[in-house]
């Protein structure tokens, strides 16, 4: 099946020229300052959408590169029509960071995870995964869910960036947040499925929750916390709705037991070389950023 992923080989492999090059370093490596008035936004809500985080030159170097490694990687080649609410949601690919080092350059962002760590409110942030979500064209909605049902770790200081690499209008299924959701205890013990839709819209309309449903600009970057409540819609345009994510903990985070099936399967896919109690500091956790170094 053609997963509607251009191949991007050549223009990934075009090589910059020194200024370019330099200006990319330089964007990935800033300092984007938060101010007190966004700092409590995240905290109170437990989102935060930030403008012009990225230049749009970095966003298209970067996507290129990135799309290449989805259409390699991609195992997904059911029809559409064949796939299951959660297939039909995107194309997830994981951890492109050890398969391509311009890609770690980008997931690896000092930007990112100083953001990452301001807004947590932490001295560091470690890497616990990237992954590329890309809703193909005709693809259905992303169930309401909180990612960190999945994550066997000891605290809630854990963030996604989620990183649209093109403008993304409503048509193209943005992320969607539920305002101040992340002190909502309903719903933490579903996995991303029919179900989690269901029961998480219906205690979302009884508790009155507040919804943002905006588009995302290019160069747009939005954090969420792991118990933040999100969804997204169906890809009702003509291309891919490409997206990088990336995951982070507090660099003092500890491995818990895990009490799900699907928390077990992290431990050991994302948590390697750690015993249960100690600091998530394994071979694929590194310390993106940290106010001590």
């Amino acid at each position: 099946m053609n997963t509607d992923i251009p191949s991007a080989q050549t223009a990934a492999n075009v090589s910059l020229s020194a200024a370019d090059s330099a200006a990319l370093r330089r964007d990935l490596a800033g300092h984007f300052a938060l101010d007190a008035a966004q700092i409590a936004f995240f905290q109170e809500n437990g989102y935060i959408k930030l403008k012009q985080v990225f230049q749009p030159a970095t966003m298209e170097h970067y996507r290129r590169e990135i799309a290449e490694q989805v259409r390699l990687l991609n195992t997904q080649h059911l029809p559409m029509e064949q796939r299951t609410t959660y297939q039909k949601a995107f194309l997830q690919i994981v951890n492109i960071w050890e398969k391509s080092d311009r890609v770690k350059e980008f997931s690896f962002a000092p930007k990112l995870a100083r953001l990452a760590a301001e807004l947590l409110g932490v001295s560091g942030v470690r890497m616990y995964h990237d992954q590329a979500l890309y809703k193909e064209a005709g693809g259905g909605i992303t169930p309401w869910h909180a990612d960190q049902y999945y994550w066997p770790v000891s605290s809630d200081r854990t963030v996604t960036a989620w990183i649209p690499l093109q403008a993304t209008p409503l048509e193209m299924g943005p992320l969607a947040f539920a305002r101040k959701t992340h002190r909502m205890p309903f719903g933490r013990d579903l996995e991303i499925s029919d179900e989690s839709e269901r029961k998480i819209q219906k205690s979302l309309k009884d508790a009155q929750a507040d919804l943002d449903e905006t588009p995302f600009d290019l160069g747009e970057v939005s954090f969420h916390l792991g118990w933040t409540f999100h969804r997204a819609g169906a890809n009702r345009s003509d291309r891919p709705r490409e997206v990088m994510t990336v995951i982070y903990v507090d660099e003092n985070i500890r491995l818990i037991e895990p009490q799900t099936k699907a928390g077990e399967a992290d431990r050991q896919r994302w948590c390697k070389g750690v015993e249960v109690g100690g600091v998530l500091d394994g071979p694929l956790n590194p310390v993106l950023w940290s106010s001590r170094t």
